[in-house]
């Protein structure tokens, strides 16, 4: 048994030894707490490589175990929504030994993020953005009605594929993601779409609430969802006034 760890060890020191060194032909964009994220081609394919790394301060058989774990729900919860219809970054490519997910590079896209603070900026009517607003809410509508929740989710982890024409709406990074049908967990996921919403875009209110009238009007499920965020949004004044 000691002799099969082992080897396994050695193996997937290995794997990520040969991955570190393709990976020097990426160019690092972006790291955070759970994973770096890389730019380059993969199979002649502009790719972004998500590579969840090592954690020093958890035992290393629990860490592999914890990674293992969040790399392949992240790709479930991608593959579930595609399956619904709902637009990801296609997965090109899983290597569970290394913990990298190779997806689709969305050239030309941009973050809802920027789109807002873009029509904020030309001081053009907040009006325009409604039809976003109802295709932000549709789509989440669907992946909750698919008992998929995001955990994440923020207008910088949605993006506008091609927006100089019709636009397509694409939900990216579901690092945070977990499967759940339960009302409290996809109302929490809209409270906190709700805080990041009106933080990043001041005086977008009527914006979100198209939000959530597009979802309401989408989702076979929304009634429970929508009380629960209403019962997460007074636990949240209540914390606010105790101080």
């Amino acid at each position: 048994m000691a002799t099969d760890t082992l080897q396994q060890d050695d193996l997937g020191t290995l794997a990520n030894l040969r991955v570190k060194d393709f990976l020097q032909h990426f160019q690092m964009i972006k790291q955070g707490a759970e994973s770096k994220i890389y730019r380059g081609h993969f199979l002649g394919k502009p790719t972004i490589v998500k590579e969840r790394f090592p954690k020093s301060y958890r035992h290393s058989a629990l860490d592999k175990k914890l990674t293992h774990r969040r790399t392949a729900q992240e790709v479930r919860s991608i593959l579930r929504c595609r399956k619904a219809g709902i637009a990801t970054p296609v997965v090109y490519f899983v290597d569970y030994n290394a913990s990298c997910i190779y997806l689709e590079d969305l050239v030309g896209a941009i973050t809802v993020r920027d789109y807002v603070a873009s029509v904020q900026k030309s001081k053009r009517d907040t009006e325009q953005l409604f039809p976003l607003a109802e295709k932000i809410g549709l789509i989440l509508a669907r992946m909750h009605d698919e008992d998929v929740v995001h955990g994440d989710l923020t207008t910088s982890n949605m993006m506008i594929h091609h927006p100089e024409k019709q636009f397509r709406l694409v939900l990216i990074d579901f690092g945070l993601s977990f499967i759940s049908a339960l009302p409290e967990d996809k109302g929490v996921d809209l409270y906190v779409l709700e805080k990041a919403f009106l933080s990043s875009h001041p005086n977008t209110e009527s914006v979100f609430q198209v939000i959530l009238t597009s979802y309401s009007n989408a989702s076979k499920k929304s009634a429970p969802v929508i009380k629960k965020l209403d019962e997460v949004k007074q636990r949240g004044r209540k914390r606010s006034m105790v101080g």
